[in-house]
């Protein structure tokens, strides 16, 4: 994964940035399409905090599609809640960062 593991502390930092967030991204029943995970990665790395939403899977599906999402998205899920997921991507490039996360 390109990120460093994120705290306990670091992740609630996110979801309360994401609270704010509309979900930018809809995940239905087509599944991971590869259009879906090219608009994950411009968003990830325009934004580095995406908010999706899931339509049409229980609650075992959604923490495996959350868990192949950040796997094949090179992201990290830092919260789910119902249907509503985060991801985040810190950007490798210091200077083009737009989230401070707290040490």
């Amino acid at each position: 994964m390109d990120n460093p593991i994120l705290t306990g502390s670091q992740k609630s930092h996110l979801r309360g940035l994401g609270q704010r967030l509309e979900a930018s991204l809809k995940l239905g029943k087509a599944g991971l399409t590869p259009a879906f995970s090219e608009e994950l990665q411009r968003q990830l790395q325009a934004r580095e905090l995406v908010k999706l939403r899931l339509f049409g899977f229980d609650r075992e599906e959604r923490a495996a599609i959350c868990e192949r999402i950040a796997g094949e998205g090179r992201c990290e899920c830092v919260g789910a809640v119902g249907h509503t997921a985060l991801f985040f991507r810190m950007n490798p490039d210091p200077a083009l960062r737009r989230i401070v996360v707290p040490e």
